[in-house]
């Protein structure tokens, strides 16, 4: 085997250009959920505001590869709170939804698997500890900012239920292998 045959064997496989376009595509709807999901559906809280957009990133990061769905995450975000009223909050959002996204694997022919359900326990800690941490930043002090922790409790919790419900639905549906979105490199339970 020569040189040129051994970098062969090793590349990975080359995505379809049919790939590639839905992955740009549900990149696109994805930062387009966690919009609509944090910007309209929320309730204010503390010195934010509670919502269930996090459930959408939890969903992109299941069907698109983690720079994606990180990207999805951090776009839909950032407009949501720039174009709410809350664009202080935008910077620590971006990096908070980018995070969380890598926690999830895309690398099974389902969305609910046993990594994306764990998966659940350190986004909310990023996305609780995050907020926490940025808000201390913002007002110069750590305790005040303690009293927002119920309302990213909440968003956590809500959050996760919307994506185990819009997961399982996925799953029962199919809908993973009906748009081509199985990962094509080795899978994982």
């Amino acid at each position: 085997m020569n040189l040129n045959e051994t970098a062969q064997t090793n590349a990975k496989p080359a995505r379809s250009a049919k790939t590639a376009r839905y992955e740009m595509v549900l990149t696109g709807v994805s930062a387009a959920l966690v919009f609509v999901f944090t910007a309209f559906l929320h309730i204010p809280s503390h010195t934010g505001y509670t919502h269930v957009g996090d459930a959408f990133v939890f969903l992109a990061a299941c069907l698109l590869p983690a720079p994606n769905a990180a990207l999805a995450g951090g776009i839909g975000a950032v407009l949501a709170d720039g174009l709410t009223g809350y664009a202080i909050w935008a910077p620590g959002s971006a990096v908070i939804k980018a995070v969380t996204a890598l926690f999830f694997t895309r690398r099974s022919e389902k969305v609910l698997t046993l990594r994306n359900l764990l998966a659940l326990l350190p986004a909310g800690v990023i996305c609780i500890g995050g907020y926490y941490l940025y808000d201390a930043v913002i007002t110069g002090n750590f305790i005040a900012p303690a009293a927002g922790i119920p309302g990213y409790v909440t968003q956590w919790v809500l959050s996760s239920a919307l994506f185990l419900a819009v997961g399982f639905a996925f799953d029962r549906l199919r809908l993973k292998e009906r748009f081509g979105l199985l990962y094509e490199g080795k899978k994982q339970k």
